[in-house]
């Protein structure tokens, strides 16, 4: 009893260290992570003496009162553990999490997929570890059997398939900004465009001219060689006939 007073009370002041809108031990039971924690202490122990059912519904319940929060009761947690918001949290039922740990709204730490996992070894690890003093920022995805080192940062919106060495940082990429044009500068850019168009049009006009003044050009050249062509026939036929 005493040492689930002491965790209880180690959890309401991690709550109020890391929340900066908490002020007091007495506002932090209201917090949304607080039912998820303690009600996954009790299912877990449910859980690990064969209670399967019993375990699961209280997961359950725990995830239909905060928001969202659902912890498989098979996961690992360890010591003051905090989940900061607390809403769409998944931590699979073979994942580890050690102590100290932050965990943001919409972090999941999952499997790969069942068409993996069905291959894998009976009892074989499926989820993550996440190692003491880690931080897994909002919506960062974290698959498979990978392993979190210790006082790591995985930051909001990364995905993470592979093992991150302790101390390290992951990043996602950052949106890119694109300023607006002024007022000015976006009719600048139609009169250049009406500009560029209008001389598009006189050079495809242009060309076009220039086309058919060679088509006739040439016309007028064959006609010519035919007429010369004619004559010169007759010519030689005069000749040949005896007429000259």
């Amino acid at each position: 009893m005493r040492r689930t007073m002491a965790r209880a009370r180690e959890d309401l002041s991690v709550i109020v260290a890391r929340d900066p809108s908490i002020r007091s031990r007495a506002e932090a039971l209201l917090h949304p992570a607080l039912p998820a924690l303690w009600t996954h202490r009790l299912a877990h122990v449910l859980y690990s003496r064969g209670h399967r059912q019993i375990a699961r519904l209280l997961a359950y319940l725990a995830r239909a009162v905060t928001g969202g929060i659902e912890i498989h009761p098979g996961a690992r947690l360890g010591r003051r553990v905090f989940i900061d918001h607390g809403a769409a949290v998944v931590v699979g039922e073979t994942a580890e999490i050690g102590d100290d740990v932050t965990l943001y709204h919409q972090v999941t730490l999952g499997a790969v997929g069942w068409w993996r996992d069905g291959r894998r070894e009976p009892g074989t690890r499926r989820h993550p570890v996440v190692g003491d003093r880690a931080v897994i920022g909002t919506n960062a995805i974290v698959l498979g059997p990978v392993t979190v080192g210790a006082d790591a940062l995985v930051g909001a919106g990364s995905l993470v398939l592979t093992d991150v060495p302790p101390g390290a940082r992951v990043m996602a990429p950052t949106a890119a900004i694109v300023l607006r044009p002024r007022a000015e500068e976006r009719e600048n850019r139609v009169d250049q465009g009406n500009r560029a168009d209008q001389e598009n049009r006189e050079d495809r006009k242009n060309r076009e001219d220039r086309e058919n003044r060679e088509d006739r050009e040439s016309g007028t050249d064959r006609e010519e060689r035919d007429d010369l062509e004619d004559a010169d026939r007759l010519l030689r036929a005069l000749a040949t006939s005896g007429c000259w």
